[in-house]
């Protein structure tokens, strides 16, 4: 099923054939660099069967994300339920990871945009919270674009707090207002 399109994305169901990509999505370093670690096939497997999970209990989920021109998976965007132990959780989370050779194209902004559409007109949200290491400058970039606010940074309860990735910045847009005043209801 195609959740989303955007003018150049389709945001759909997860297919097996997903799974060899994201496999490699998941081990590739680079893509990988603001997280503890890389995934081994294993990690990816178990991952993606959470993904599927969440969307059959939640009704949404991270949603595989292909280019409409040449129906080529690179990644995903979408939402997930964060329930580590924080002040802000339990909460619902939009987040995306996208191949390399994706990245640079707008892509993440694009799609995040559209999901931020769907999660407040179509699946009743009130409130999405994004929240990445402090260091993870290209993300940062895509939660200004998408005009989330800035709320504060944080120690990651998951991540060791020696590790350069802990301190964690957390941002937050609802339905009403976002950064620059824009409202996602269309009704």
């Amino acid at each position: 099923m195609i959740y989303l399109e955007t003018s150049r994305l389709q945001l759909r169901d997860w297919e097996e054939e997903d799974i060899e990509p994201f496999s490699r999505l998941n081990a590739d370093v680079k893509v990988m660099k603001y997280f503890p670690k890389a995934l081994s096939a294993e990690e990816t497997n178990v991952f993606y069967k959470s993904i599927v999970s969440e969307f059959k209990e939640c009704g949404f989920g991270l949603y595989a994300v292909e280019v409409k021109e040449n129906k080529e998976f690179i990644g995903f965007i979408g939402f997930h339920r964060a329930t580590f132990k924080a002040d802000f959780t339990p909460c619902i989370e939009i987040g995306w990871r996208l191949k390399k050779e994706a990245w640079g194209k707008g892509y993440a902004s694009e799609g995040a945009s559209a999901c931020l559409q769907y999660g407040f007109n179509e699946l009743g949200f009130s409130d999405v919270f994004s929240f990445t290491a402090d260091v993870n400058k290209p993300s940062k970039n895509v939660m200004k674009k998408i005009e989330m606010n800035f709320i504060k940074t944080f120690n990651h309860p998951k991540v060791k707090k020696d590790s350069p990735l802990n301190k964690h910045v957390l941002f937050h847009i609802n339905q009403n207002k976002s950064a620059n005043g824009k409202t996602y209801i269309v009704q």
